[in-house]
């Protein structure tokens, strides 16, 4: 008689025990939700920098459309995907650094 007096808090006990777990580390619980709203931030930082991307491309292809053609885009593209420079400009290379596992390498 003593134990069926015990039956109902225990199976009570036993079932708010599983939703509390659950509550907190379930797929759905609150860890999830935390790091849910962690990755959303992450995301919308990414976002922010691929709309300024997005902005600066659109502002490139607007001075390069044929109502609006700016003279100094369109040469800058052209020598940059030809390769070509004028014979006026002044062209700087970068030096390359030696390669230390080189044949050369003094010693």
């Amino acid at each position: 008689m003593r134990f069926r007096a015990f039956i109902f808090p225990i199976v009570a006990l036993s079932v708010g025990g599983y939703f509390g777990y659950h509550l907190q580390n379930g797929d759905h619980g609150l860890t999830a939700r935390a790091d849910l709203e962690r990755r959303k931030d992450v995301l919308e930082g990414e976002l922010a920098g691929l709309r300024e991307v997005k902005q600066r491309i659109e502002r490139d292809v607007a001075l390069l459309r044929p109502e609006s053609l700016d003279p100094d885009m369109l040469d800058e593209r052209a020598r940059a995907i030809l390769n070509l420079a004028h014979p006026d400009d002044l062209v700087m290379r970068k030096r390359r650094e030696p390669d230390p596992t080189g044949p050369l390498t003094p010693r």
